[in-house]
Protein backbone atom coordinates (compact mmCIF):
# COMPACT_ATOMS: atom_id res chain seq x y z
CA UNK A 1 0.00 0.00 0.00
CA UNK A 2 1.37 3.57 -1.27
CA UNK A 3 2.28 5.81 1.67
CA UNK A 4 1.70 9.27 1.94
CA UNK A 5 2.66 12.36 4.34
CA UNK A 6 1.81 15.48 4.28
CA UNK A 7 3.45 19.14 4.27
CA UNK A 8 1.10 21.56 5.47
CA UNK A 9 2.28 24.99 5.36
CA UNK A 10 2.65 27.57 7.61
CA UNK A 11 5.73 29.38 7.33
CA UNK A 12 4.12 32.97 6.74
CA UNK A 13 3.52 35.93 8.47
CA UNK A 14 0.12 36.51 7.54
CA UNK A 15 1.08 40.65 6.22
CA UNK A 16 -2.60 40.68 4.10
CA UNK A 17 -4.07 39.39 7.21
CA UNK A 18 -3.23 42.74 9.46
CA UNK A 19 -1.53 42.49 12.90
CA UNK A 20 -2.14 38.91 13.96
CA UNK A 21 -1.31 35.58 12.45
CA UNK A 22 -4.14 34.12 10.51
CA UNK A 23 -3.61 30.74 11.44
CA UNK A 24 -4.34 30.99 14.91
CA UNK A 25 -7.45 32.78 14.47
CA UNK A 26 -10.63 31.38 15.87
CA UNK A 27 -12.92 29.94 13.16
CA UNK A 28 -16.21 27.97 13.98
CA UNK A 29 -14.40 27.09 17.98
CA UNK A 30 -10.79 26.19 16.95
CA UNK A 31 -7.79 27.95 15.36
CA UNK A 32 -7.85 27.76 11.71
CA UNK A 33 -4.58 25.51 11.33
CA UNK A 34 -6.19 22.64 13.45
CA UNK A 35 -9.12 22.50 10.97
CA UNK A 36 -6.67 21.91 7.88
CA UNK A 37 -4.88 19.32 10.52
CA UNK A 38 -7.17 17.81 11.71
CA UNK A 39 -8.65 16.25 8.43
CA UNK A 40 -5.24 14.98 7.95
CA UNK A 41 -5.02 13.59 10.98
CA UNK A 42 -8.62 11.89 10.76
CA UNK A 43 -7.39 10.42 7.60
CA UNK A 44 -3.99 8.73 9.64
CA UNK A 45 -1.91 10.87 7.64
CA UNK A 46 1.30 11.91 8.92
CA UNK A 47 2.12 15.46 8.81
CA UNK A 48 4.91 17.77 9.33
CA UNK A 49 4.31 21.89 9.38
CA UNK A 50 7.17 24.56 8.65
CA UNK A 51 6.77 27.42 10.55
CA UNK A 52 7.68 30.67 10.74
CA UNK A 53 10.61 31.36 13.38
CA UNK A 54 8.24 34.11 15.23
CA UNK A 55 5.12 31.43 15.43
CA UNK A 56 7.57 28.21 16.23
CA UNK A 57 6.46 28.17 20.69
CA UNK A 58 2.53 28.86 19.95
CA UNK A 59 2.31 26.24 16.90
CA UNK A 60 4.55 23.51 19.35
CA UNK A 61 2.06 24.36 22.20
CA UNK A 62 -0.88 24.18 19.99
CA UNK A 63 0.02 20.60 18.51
CA UNK A 64 1.53 19.66 21.99
CA UNK A 65 -1.23 16.67 22.46
CA UNK A 66 -1.03 15.41 18.82
CA UNK A 67 0.16 12.40 17.36
CA UNK A 68 2.48 12.24 14.35
CA UNK A 69 2.55 16.19 14.06
CA UNK A 70 6.01 18.23 13.87
CA UNK A 71 6.54 21.00 13.98
CA UNK A 72 9.75 22.43 12.40
CA UNK A 73 11.15 25.87 11.66
CA UNK A 74 10.24 27.32 8.11
CA UNK A 75 12.28 28.63 5.87
CA UNK A 76 12.63 32.71 4.28
CA UNK A 77 10.00 31.91 1.24
CA UNK A 78 7.25 29.44 0.89
CA UNK A 79 9.03 27.40 -1.41
CA UNK A 80 11.96 27.00 1.37
CA UNK A 81 9.81 25.89 3.82
CA UNK A 82 8.18 23.26 1.77
CA UNK A 83 11.11 21.63 1.02
CA UNK A 84 12.72 21.61 4.20
CA UNK A 85 9.45 19.95 4.92
CA UNK A 86 9.84 17.69 2.90
CA UNK A 87 13.09 16.33 3.59
CA UNK A 88 11.53 16.20 7.49
CA UNK A 89 8.60 13.51 5.79
CA UNK A 90 11.38 10.64 5.50
CA UNK A 91 10.50 7.16 4.22
CA UNK A 92 6.80 7.35 2.41
CA UNK A 93 6.16 7.35 -1.29
CA UNK A 94 3.44 10.47 -2.23
CA UNK A 95 3.83 13.92 -0.47
CA UNK A 96 0.44 15.92 -0.01
CA UNK A 97 1.41 19.38 -0.07
CA UNK A 98 -1.25 21.86 1.53
CA UNK A 99 -1.87 25.51 2.66
CA UNK A 100 -2.81 25.71 6.35
CA UNK A 101 -4.94 28.97 5.05
CA UNK A 102 -7.28 26.47 3.34
CA UNK A 103 -9.18 24.74 6.70
CA UNK A 104 -12.22 23.81 4.65
CA UNK A 105 -10.83 21.23 2.53
CA UNK A 106 -12.38 17.92 2.49
CA UNK A 107 -11.53 14.18 3.12
CA UNK A 108 -13.20 14.07 -0.62
CA UNK A 109 -10.71 16.37 -2.14
CA UNK A 110 -7.81 14.56 -0.44
CA UNK A 111 -8.85 11.67 -2.18
CA UNK A 112 -9.88 12.14 -5.24
CA UNK A 113 -5.96 13.55 -5.86
CA UNK A 114 -4.46 10.70 -3.78
CA UNK A 115 -6.29 8.41 -5.97
CA UNK A 116 -5.33 10.37 -9.02
CA UNK A 117 -1.54 10.49 -8.34
CA UNK A 118 -1.45 7.10 -8.48
CA UNK A 119 -1.19 6.96 -12.26
CA UNK A 120 -0.60 10.72 -12.91
CA UNK A 121 2.73 11.57 -10.37
CA UNK A 122 1.75 15.17 -10.03
CA UNK A 123 -1.67 16.05 -9.22
CA UNK A 124 -3.16 19.57 -8.11
CA UNK A 125 -6.25 20.28 -6.99
CA UNK A 126 -8.21 23.46 -9.22
CA UNK A 127 -12.28 24.15 -9.79
CA UNK A 128 -12.74 26.56 -13.03
CA UNK A 129 -12.44 30.07 -13.78
CA UNK A 130 -15.88 31.50 -13.03
CA UNK A 131 -14.55 35.26 -13.57
CA UNK A 132 -13.43 36.89 -16.73
CA UNK A 133 -9.51 37.86 -16.68
CA UNK A 134 -7.92 40.26 -18.28
CA UNK A 135 -4.00 40.70 -18.61
CA UNK A 136 -2.93 43.97 -17.95
CA UNK A 137 0.20 46.18 -17.78
CA UNK A 138 2.12 48.26 -15.15
CA UNK A 139 0.51 50.97 -16.61
CA UNK A 140 -3.28 48.82 -15.50
CA UNK A 141 -3.84 48.95 -19.24
CA UNK A 142 -5.96 45.97 -20.47
CA UNK A 143 -3.77 44.48 -22.90
CA UNK A 144 -5.53 41.04 -23.47
CA UNK A 145 -8.57 38.93 -22.29
CA UNK A 146 -7.54 35.05 -21.92
CA UNK A 147 -10.65 32.57 -23.47
CA UNK A 148 -11.51 31.14 -19.65
CA UNK A 149 -12.37 27.95 -21.57
CA UNK A 150 -8.76 26.77 -20.69
CA UNK A 151 -8.50 28.43 -17.31
CA UNK A 152 -8.52 27.03 -13.83
CA UNK A 153 -8.04 28.52 -10.46
CA UNK A 154 -5.48 26.67 -8.31
CA UNK A 155 -6.20 25.51 -4.84
CA UNK A 156 -4.41 22.73 -2.62
CA UNK A 157 -3.72 20.00 -2.20
CA UNK A 158 -0.96 19.38 -4.41
CA UNK A 159 -0.01 16.08 -4.42
CA UNK A 160 3.23 14.07 -5.94
CA UNK A 161 5.48 11.15 -5.68
CA UNK A 162 7.90 12.10 -3.23
CA UNK A 163 10.97 11.51 -4.71
CA UNK A 164 10.34 13.68 -7.70
CA UNK A 165 8.78 16.46 -6.42
CA UNK A 166 12.10 16.08 -3.61
CA UNK A 167 14.11 16.73 -6.72
CA UNK A 168 12.54 19.23 -8.20
CA UNK A 169 13.03 21.18 -4.96
CA UNK A 170 16.42 20.47 -5.04
CA UNK A 171 17.52 21.43 -8.24
CA UNK A 172 15.39 24.94 -7.89
CA UNK A 173 16.35 26.22 -4.67
CA UNK A 174 17.72 29.58 -6.44
CA UNK A 175 14.39 30.35 -7.77
CA UNK A 176 11.20 31.24 -6.04
CA UNK A 177 7.89 30.13 -7.60
CA UNK A 178 4.04 30.40 -6.84
CA UNK A 179 3.58 26.94 -6.27
CA UNK A 180 4.84 23.44 -6.12
CA UNK A 181 3.41 22.26 -9.27
CA UNK A 182 5.63 25.06 -11.07
CA UNK A 183 8.69 23.27 -9.96
CA UNK A 184 7.55 19.92 -11.87
CA UNK A 185 6.38 22.08 -14.58
CA UNK A 186 10.05 23.75 -14.78
CA UNK A 187 11.18 20.20 -14.96
CA UNK A 188 9.27 19.23 -17.43
CA UNK A 189 7.13 17.28 -15.99
CA UNK A 190 3.78 16.74 -16.73
CA UNK A 191 1.08 18.07 -13.92
CA UNK A 192 -2.86 16.95 -13.84
CA UNK A 193 -5.61 18.30 -11.70
CA UNK A 194 -8.41 16.73 -9.56
CA UNK A 195 -11.78 18.42 -9.03
CA UNK A 196 -11.69 21.18 -5.64
CA UNK A 197 -14.28 22.87 -4.29
CA UNK A 198 -15.03 26.96 -4.16
CA UNK A 199 -15.62 26.47 -0.61
CA UNK A 200 -12.16 25.60 -0.24
CA UNK A 201 -11.05 29.09 0.04
CA UNK A 202 -7.51 30.39 1.24
CA UNK A 203 -7.93 32.88 4.52
CA UNK A 204 -6.07 35.63 3.24
CA UNK A 205 -8.07 38.96 4.73
CA UNK A 206 -10.33 38.79 8.01
CA UNK A 207 -13.26 38.70 5.87
CA UNK A 208 -12.53 35.25 5.18
CA UNK A 209 -13.32 33.91 8.23
CA UNK A 210 -16.29 35.54 8.32
CA UNK A 211 -17.37 33.92 4.56
CA UNK A 212 -15.43 30.79 6.13
CA UNK A 213 -18.17 30.18 9.37
CA UNK A 214 -20.74 31.00 7.28
CA UNK A 215 -20.09 27.83 5.13
CA UNK A 216 -19.47 25.93 7.97
CA UNK A 217 -23.06 26.75 9.18
CA UNK A 218 -24.24 25.71 5.44
CA UNK A 219 -22.78 22.61 5.79
CA UNK A 220 -24.19 22.03 9.35
CA UNK A 221 -27.57 22.97 8.27
CA UNK A 222 -27.08 20.62 5.30
CA UNK A 223 -26.33 18.19 7.35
Amino acid sequence: MAVFKVVLTAGGTSRRFGGSNKLFENLNGKPVICHSADVFTEMGLEIVIPVHRDALDDMQKLFADYKNVKIIEGGITRQQSVFRGLQELGDCDYAIIHDAARPLVTKEIIQRGMDAVLEKKAVITAVKTTDTIKKVDINKKIIATPDRTGLINVQTPQIFDYQMILSCHSKHQDKSMTDDACLCEASGIDVYYTDGDYSNLKITNKIDILYAELLIKNQKTGD
